[in-house]
């Protein structure tokens, strides 16, 4: 089995294909995000992630992102070759939980880390 997820670093654990990988929406992954849906800032990712209306291929950009975060060497298309318990309803588990530990609940920032203020 490879390393655990440590929640402290915002880090959950998916079991894709039966194998346990960590997940984690680093910088690098949440500036991924933000080009791959044409947002502008961390506040518009969070604000189209608490609409909840996500498609299969968000999903796969979510989840993919998050398992590179992780450290995964996977692309989106290993991703959506990919298998978890439950199919649909599974990844879209995974997505949530990786969005609650990166932005807190409903997708919002953290309250004890809140966003820095927007320049005037």
């Amino acid at each position: 089995m490879g390393a655990r997820a440590n929640r402290h670093r915002g880090e959950i654990e998916g079991i894709f294909d039966g194998e346990r990988r960590v997940l984690c929406l680093t910088l690098g992954a949440l500036a991924e995000l933000e080009t791959a849906f044409a947002v502008d800032s961390l506040a518009g990712l969070a604000e189209r992630f608490s609409i909840g209306r996500l498609k299969a291929d968000d999903l796969i950009r979510i989840i993919g992102a998050g398992l590179r975060g992780g450290g995964n060497l996977l692309t989106d298309e290993d991703v959506a070759g990919m298998a978890v318990a439950d199919g649909l309803a599974g990844f879209a588990r995974i997505a949530a939980a990786l969005l609650e530990a990166t932005f807190g609940a409903g997708g919002e920032a953290d309250a004890q880390n809140p966003p820095p203020p927007h320049p005037a």
